[in-house]
């Protein structure tokens, strides 16, 4: 991935069916809007597999639907691969990513491993929260954090390819 495009970044949280597709959803369309989508590449991943191939949880679609952004993409688990594909690795809280971490092959790719909210610039956050077993109000939360981190990442890496 990363050869044939500038930037690449992966979205991490555990079952990558609510967050980390959220921020790769979110972050396509920001591509889209900025006309960058041949510039920077983005997926997303899990810390485990029970979901894997599964599409993204149907609130979290919902929430993202009516804030009129496409949804789609399939569950899967963070691979030795990614750390070599992805410039860029931001897990949604801490858990993940001492996981992610944790599977790292080796200390350069761990410099790949941020928190995703390091680029909110608006929610003083220090985690994006799993939304799964509440109600509508945390999957309203979570989609404001993303979008706030989606647009702060996407003015980093701007900074870095020009």
């Amino acid at each position: 991935m990363q050869n044939a495009h500038r930037f690449s970044v992966l979205f991490v949280c555990w079952g990558n069916i609510c967050r980390s597709p959220a921020g790769e959803n979110v972050f396509r369309h920001l591509l889209v809007e900025s006309k960058m989508q041949g510039q920077i590449i983005c997926d997303s991943a899990g810390t485990i597999d029970a979901h894997a191939g599964k599409a993204p949880d149907k609130r979290m679609r919902a929430t993202l639907e009516r804030r009129k952004i496409t949804v789609d993409g399939a569950a899967r688990k963070i691979s030795l691969k990614d750390f070599s594909d992805f410039d860029l690795i931001l897990t949604m809280d801490d858990f993940n990513r001492q996981e992610v971490l944790s599977v790292a092959p080796d200390a350069k790719a761990r410099t790949k491993v941020v928190p995703f909210t390091d680029f909110c610039e608006y929610h003083d956050a220090d985690e994006v929260p799993d939304p799964y077993y509440g109600g509508s109000s945390g999957f309203e939360l979570v989609a404001d954090l993303i979008e706030d981190g989606c647009q702060g990442l996407l003015t980093h890496i701007k900074k870095q390819i020009s």
